[in-house]
């Protein structure tokens, strides 16, 4: 299967650079995956969608503000930036920086009023840095203050309220991307949901930015998948199991949820707690185990996201829907509008 099979035609003037002003107003298409009818909502319409005895899958997640601009110290004092990515230990994360050159193994950088400094300790093999930080205090709150969002390239746009690039029910802090397809919740509408008999389960992927790497090979079975941390509690696995038993579904509400539960459901359809690692990747042959609908946004064209809402549907399914979300105008992308395949 070739990349280029998941390519479809998007005009720039649809990606969208901001969000709505209210987060469950955006636009809600409705997909059945099997036959694949359309239909046009609005997301606070994604109640009806719901039944009672189902198991509503969030990924609870915070972003950190983890793109970081400085100065390089010693010699040669020049701009640079750096996001972090993953905290490999104690106070060393894993970041990409800008421009490159200018960070060698052994360079320092200041930043804002250098109550912030770092050295990088090592240079990777994929051009990342292992940069560790030096600071007083506590680190989050240091890089609350001095950092900011670290927003996809696709979004040229300013955002004036970072919160909006957080879900209303993140607190796990330790991603570089939000899991966007939360975007549209608003806790009202997350309590009508409760209130109709939905268990509404929190898990935790935190997003790293191989989100955004673009699939390089040809051959979709070469390319090799960005590593995700994850955990699943015993309460969350005993939840989603007790859905699945009782007849309800379980419905994710992002690719980090689909990802994360696909990874600890086996064979039989149970759901184990864990935490660790994973890899997964998910295309046209995979047979799901854990999922049984999925609330996501439109996602770039050859994107591993794509591929896996088609491994969820069918190819031709998708590209149908994505092309009839064109004609009518839909908003793509992380502050765009919504669809639900059921």
């Amino acid at each position: 299967m070739k990349k280029s099979d998941f390519y479809y035609d998007l005009p720039e003037e649809l990606i969208a650079q901001t969000p709505l002003a209210l987060r469950d107003h955006s636009r809600l298409m409705t997909l059945d995956r099997k036959t694949g009818k359309v239909g046009h909502e609005h997301f606070y319409n994604v109640i009806d969608h719901l039944h009672p005895g189902d198991c509503l899958v969030i990924n609870d997640t915070r972003v950190l503000p983890a793109r970081l601009y400085g100065q390089k110290t010693g010699s040669g004092s020049a701009p640079v930036e750096v996001l972090l990515l993953e905290n490999v230990s104690d106070d060393l994360w894993d970041c990409i920086v800008y421009p490159g050159r200018r960070l060698r193994e052994g360079a320092t950088i200041a930043f804002g009023d250098g109550s912030l400094t770092a050295t990088v300790k090592s240079v990777k093999d994929d051009g990342n840095r292992l940069i560790a930080f030096h600071y007083e205090g506590i680190f989050l709150e240091v890089l609350d203050r001095l950092g900011t969002m670290p927003l996809p390239p696709y979004i040229k746009e300013r955002l004036a309220d970072r919160e909006r690039y957080q879900t209303v029910y993140s607190r796990e802090a330790g991603s570089a991307a939000a899991p966007t397809a939360g975007l549209h919740f608003t806790p009202e509408l997350l309590k009508k949901i409760e209130e109709k008999g939905v268990d509404i389960v929190r898990i935790t992927l935190h997003v790293g930015l191989g989100t955004f790497r673009p699939v390089k090979e040809e051959e979709i079975t070469e390319h090799v998948m960005h590593s995700e941390r994850y955990f699943v509690s015993e309460d969350a696995a005993r939840r989603i199991n007790a859905a699945r038993q009782r007849g309800g579904r379980v419905i994710c509400v992002g690719t980090t949820s689909c990802r994360t539960i696909e990874t600890v459901t086996d064979e039989s359809h149970v759901t184990h707690a864990g935490s660790g690692s994973t890899d997964i990747f998910i295309y046209p042959g995979y047979q799901f185990k854990g999922m049984d609908a999925i609330i996501t946004n439109f996602h770039l064209p050859e994107s591993t996201l794509i591929m896996l809402i088609s491994a969820f549907s069918t190819r031709e399914i998708v590209l149908n829907a994505y092309q009839e979300a064109v004609r009518q105008r839909y908003r793509f992308f992380s502050f765009g509008d919504a669809m639900i395949l059921e």
